[in-house]
């Protein structure tokens, strides 16, 4: 059995070795500081430090505006702006989508004034490479919208970030064949137009001659009656001068007088066709024609008398005069055949 002496005794040995081991430092400790230690110094010189010096010029009015659905102004002196700033300025276009627009102020001039000012510049050549196909959709937007000039400003820039992007010849054709699309729409309104006032002016030409021909038709029958009621004076005046004669001519004279001869009225007209020569040269002209009016009141024997210019108007109007009707003229009140003659006039109404 061991003494209390030896027993403190031994106590005493172990203390010095207890002491050591609980401040002695576990090697795993050590490494697990040393990882976390180097994560921390990587993080910051991978992710914090570039970060704070890419955003080292943003102004809190700069922070306001890449808020969703704002659009930063551009910045007045551009060339001034350092390599971060720029960058930093071209990804605030990215994020409001000004990837090729407005001009200035869009993320590929931002971009590639970045590589101006630092040739082979890592960040800018790659944005440039991934955001090309999306550039070119904005573009083709642009061109969609049928705003040519500023399409070709796009397109322009887009070449001077890839000149060999076969994108760029899609963009082109698109472009050119957006712009032949609008000439062509363009010169069919104006042939539009063209048409609309040559037909108004056909319909004018050709209610001008109706009139006309409708007032020589009114004089002509104001002539005509002008005759009726002459002749008619001068059947009153008659028996008064016949009295001294011998009684045996009397009945010739009274046979005479009782003759009643009416004209033939027009009935129908039919205007004639304006031919499509004449009216491409601007040609005006008149047609005299003879008909033979039946008892029937339909028209024969159509013929040009004359004409100016000859052989213009000649088959329009003898086309349209055989399609007349008339009332036939009388005499003693049955039907007869008579011949007339009528003027057609050909204008353009001008």
């Amino acid at each position: 059995m061991r003494s209390p002496l030896s027993t403190a005794m031994d106590n005493r040995q172990r203390m010095p070795s207890r002491h050591f081991v609980r401040g002695a430092v576990n090697p795993v400790t050590l490494t697990v500081f040393a990882i976390v230690l180097a994560l921390a110094v990587a993080a910051w010189f991978l992710i914090i430090k570039p970060y704070r010096d890419a955003n080292a010029g943003v102004t809190p009015a700069t922070a306001a505006a890449t808020k969703p659905g704002a659009t930063r102004d551009t910045p007045a002196n551009v060339d001034a702006l350092s390599t971060d700033q720029l960058l930093a300025e071209a990804r605030t276009a990215m994020n409001e989508q000004r990837l090729v627009a407005p001009a200035g102020n869009n993320a590929f001039e931002f971009y590639m004034k970045v590589l101006q000012k630092q040739p082979g510049n890592p960040v800018a050549a790659d944005a440039l490479r991934e955001t090309f196909s999306y550039g070119a959709a904005a573009t083709e937007q642009t061109i969609n919208q049928r705003d040519f000039n500023e399409a070709q400003r796009e397109i322009d820039l887009l070449a001077k970030a890839d000149p060999e992007n076969y994108t760029l010849t899609i963009l082109r054709s698109k472009l050119d064949a957006q712009r032949k699309t609008l000439d062509r729409e363009q010169q069919q309104a104006v042939d539009a137009q063209k048409a609309q006032q040559l037909a108004q002016q056909n319909a004018a030409s050709a209610a001008k001659l109706q009139a006309e021909q409708q007032a020589s038709a009114a004089a002509e029958a104001q002539r005509q009656q002008a005759a009726r009621e002459q002749a008619a004076r001068v059947a009153q005046q008659q028996p008064t001068a016949a009295a001294p004669v011998a009684a045996a001519p009397r009945p010739v004279a009274r046979a005479a007088t009782d003759e009643s001869i009416s004209d033939a009225v027009l009935i129908r007209q039919v205007n004639p066709r304006y031919p499509t020569a004449a009216m491409r040269a601007n040609q005006e002209g008149w047609v005299d024609v003879e008909m033979t009016v039946g008892a029937d009141g339909a028209v024969g024997n159509v013929s040009v008398v004359d004409a100016q210019p000859k052989h213009v108007f000649d088959r329009s109007a003898i086309d349209a005069v055989s399609k007349w009707e008339f009332k036939p003229a009388t005499r003693n009140g049955e039907a007869i055949s008579v011949t007339l003659r009528r003027r057609l006039q050909f204008n353009l109404g001008r």
